[in-house]
């Protein structure tokens, strides 16, 4: 009987000791756990730019979704783009990077870059998938707009610097490593002291009565009928802790889902991207479409500048000439964003970009190809060339998820390369014998290879008072090329159209159409006249090996010069 207050006041110790263990562990994971988030500033003594970059890095730093909050005077903007678009639009110009956090989760780190002083103003980049425009504060959750890596780029109008004030909330470790432990190694102690409090009790109740007493007797009969129902609970008690512990063990080790919620394996980073994606696609497509639209109304070509370029700028102009001046001359068709049949966009992330869209709308009598160019990472997209399809002619398959350009001397897979597919073309177009005739068609309904050489014919013939000769010469800068589906390409260019004419005798005159007269400033001329148009072609040239013939897929014809010799 000595050693029972001995061992049940070492009994009410476990217990106790046990259950402080057992607080301590719950203790972690509620009343003491780590913050959810954590936010971290960069820092006051930053140097100015025109420019702050984040880095892509930083959105999945520490896993979840991280939030931003700028602070500065008047508007600025932040604007999410591909990190090798952000990179190429700040090229030489003077920046801050904010690339990390210090190890202690105090502040942001912020390299600083040196270069030019200012940028152009970033607002209305085609660069841009998404823009948060604000004027004195933003709080900005940073969430993907599509798979792959993204930067930000933040900046006001490229003039002034760009906000200093910049913060970033980040989803903290929450990680409790010994809550767990201490929760089973309390639930053991206590176990071990209600244990050690019991087997005192059976001791003293045992020895009091005598080995032939009721009492024992009764004890002993308990524990043949399962007097450890204590001990046992206290097993199951156990065994449910470490459960819930090795429970807990298993959840942490679960791949963190993706964006859309549900766990996914790693996607090759590598792979290339689309340079432009669907929304972006669509905005620049409409304000084309505005540009367009505005100069047609107007017939004036600088309303036409900010989003046409190239040859289809060349043609306008001189249509709005024509048409000044001759009421009756056909406008050129217009440019519709509202029904996009399909687009072609490129994976090559070099400059000069070239994309496709094929569209239909009022006045379209046929869907009309519309080639637009990116010159340099700040020049926007301009539309560069428009070409209705021939009528008969299906659009080749290119996939919608991008496809690769091509340089035109590339014959990589191809059963001609594109410069030797549009030298064809203009070989054909002048040469009703050409060596090409059977190697490159058109549609049962497309006209129009027939019509130019039949036009050129009838010129000859008809020309009673001079001798003409035609030309088509490709423009080596204009050529574009896009793989198709099949492995074949899509090619597209200009072709520059001549019109020579001289006059067979002294004293002969030749006279041109009101439209060409427009341009040159008369009808008639004695010494000989040149008439220029601009041919926008796109062709189809199959992969090497077919038996296929290359095909004309779009072509019109637009004047844009006449003089006297």
């Amino acid at each position: 009987m000595i050693g029972d207050p001995l061992r049940l006041k070492t009994a009410a110790a476990l217990v106790l000791l046990g259950l402080l263990t057992l607080l301590a562990g719950i203790g972690q994971q509620t009343i003491w756990a780590p913050s959810e988030t954590f936010t971290v500033s960069a820092p006051a003594d930053g140097t100015d730019a025109p420019v702050t970059v984040f880095d892509q890095g930083l959105r999945t730093l520490h896993g979840g979704t991280a939030r931003i909050t700028v602070e500065g005077d008047g508007n600025f903007m932040l604007a999410s783009g591909r990190p090798d678009d952000v990179a190429a639009w700040v090229g030489g110009a003077a920046h801050n990077t904010v690339n990390g956090v210090s190890e202690d989760k105090k502040s942001l780190q912020v390299q600083h870059s040196e270069g030019e002083a200012t940028v152009p103003n970033p607002a209305g980049s085609d660069l841009w998938v998404t823009t948060e425009n604000a004027s004195g504060e933003l709080d900005y959750t940073w969430t993907p707009p599509a798979d792959g890596e993204w930067s930000l780029l933040l900046a006001t109008d490229g003039t002034k610097p760009a906000p200093a004030t910049v913060s970033m909330t980040f989803p903290n470790d929450t990680a409790t490593p010994w809550a767990v432990p201490l929760i089973v190694l309390g639930a053991i102690i206590m176990a071990a002291g209600i244990a050690l409090a019991l087997l005192s009790a059976r001791k003293r109740n045992g020895e009091g009565d005598g080995a032939g007493s009721g009492f024992a007797q009764r004890a002993r009969e308990r524990k043949a009928n399962g007097s450890s129902a204590p001990l046992a609970m206290a097993a199951a008690v156990l065994a449910a802790v470490v459960v819930a512990g090795s429970g807990t063990a298993a959840v942490a080790a679960t791949p963190a889902p993706d964006a859309s919620g549900s766990a996914a394996p790693a996607k090759d980073e590598a792979a290339p991207s689309r340079v432009l994606l669907d929304a972006q696609f669509r905005r620049v497509l409409e304000q084309v479409s505005s540009a367009v639209d505005a100069g047609d109304a107007a017939k004036d070509a600088a309303q036409l500048a900010t989003r046409v370029g190239g040859t289809e700028l060349e043609v306008r102009t001189q249509n709005y000439k024509i048409r000044s001046q001759v009421g009756s001359y056909e406008a050129r068709m217009p440019v519709r964003s509202t029904k996009l049949l399909t687009t072609v966009v490129t994976t090559n992330r070099d400059w000069p970009r070239s994309v496709l869209a094929v569209t239909q709308g009022d006045g379209n009598v046929v869907p009309q190809l519309l080639t637009l160019v990116q010159a340099s990472p700040r020049d926007n997209y301009k539309l560069v060339q428009t070409t209705p399809l021939q009528p008969g002619t299906t659009f080749p398959n290119i996939s919608r998820e991008g496809t690769e350009t091509l340089a035109a001397g590339d014959k990589t897979g191809l059963m001609y390369t594109a410069e030797e597919a549009m030298a064809g073309l203009a070989d054909r177009l002048g040469n009703a014998e050409s060596p090409y005739k059977d190697k490159l068609v058109e549609g049962e309904s497309s006209p129009y290879i027939a019509d130019t050489l039949s036009y050129q014919a009838e010129v000859v013939q008809s020309g009673q008072n001079g001798n003409f000769a035609f030309t088509h010469k490709v423009d080596p800068a204009s050529i574009t090329v896009f793989r198709t589906a099949d492995g074949g390409a899509l090619v597209e260019g200009r072709i520059n159209f001549g019109f020579e004419g001289t006059p067979k005798a002294a004293g002969d005159k030749l006279t041109i159409g009101d439209d060409a007269a427009a341009l040159a400033g008369g009808k008639e001329t004695t010494t000989g006249m040149v008439l220029s148009f601009v041919e926008s072609m796109a062709v189809y040239v199959p992969p090497a090996g077919s038996t296929d013939p290359m095909k004309l897929v779009a072509a019109t014809r637009g004047l844009v010069g006449a003089s006297f010799k």
